[in-house]
């Protein structure tokens, strides 16, 4: 299979950048990284020629340039058909997909009020009430499929799309030592202790201090 390239950004700040690169590090697609500093003058314009939205992750493989993240799971998905990204069973399917698009177009609250920042730490921090019901939400979602589908992972024995999707979340959620129930807490353990997500962290705690959070994407 032809070696594909993924453009990302911070890793320190990049959720959209994580999810997507978590997704081809599940599907064993092999692809070396692009990665267009977030405090780079030319970013803007190297941004705006991989993708009309600006938008990282950007995956080309074989010639087929996927930007958005969900579009490239489903991509990801149809080329590596054996990592089990989707759920075999038709139900469960439609419930990860589902549950990617939450995560995709909502938390809107959560995403400006914890963004994303590996490398910090902020024992009792204030939630205010609009980003407490992102939270709520998430952890309702996270019990319901955790109980049905039996875990660790979102649906069952391997992480798949969806725990990709809310990798990001999991880090928010120890940055800013959020409070969770026993099993929210095991699930985020599991993630973090996925070798792909160890990778990430170790590069996100190398990137240097002077990029600014507000200028990542999230």
């Amino acid at each position: 299979m032809a070696k594909a390239v993924l453009t990302i950004s911070s890793k320190n700040y990049g959720a959209w950048a994580l999810r997507g690169w978590l997704m081809a590090r599940l599907a064993g697609l092999p692809f070396s990284e692009k990665v267009i500093s977030p405090d780079d003058p030319d970013m803007k314009a190297e941004m705006l020629l991989l993708s009309a939205s600006m938008r990282v992750p950007a995956l080309d493989h074989e010639g087929i340039h996927v930007w958005d993240t969900l579009a490239i799971g489903e991509y990801l998905n149809e080329v590596c058909p054996d990592a089990g990204l989707l759920p075999e069973d038709r139900a469960a399917r439609a419930h990860c997909r589902a549950i990617c698009g939450e995560m995709h177009s909502g938390f809107s609250a959560l995403r400006s009020s914890l963004p994303m920042n590996i490398k910090a730490h902020f024992p009792n921090y204030k939630l205010w009430s609009r980003a407490q019901s992102d939270v709520d939400r998430i952890l309702v979602i996270w019990n319901e499929c955790l109980s049905r589908y039996g875990g660790p992972y979102l649906f069952g024995v391997q992480p798949c799309i969806a725990d990709a999707m809310f990798a990001p979340v999991v880090t928010r959620f120890m940055t800013y030592d959020v409070a969770l129930d026993l099993p929210s807490a095991d699930y985020c353990r599991t993630v973090m202790a996925l070798p792909a997500m160890q990778e990430w962290v170790a590069a996100a705690q190398q990137e240097p201090d002077e990029i600014d959070e507000l200028d990542a994407e999230f």
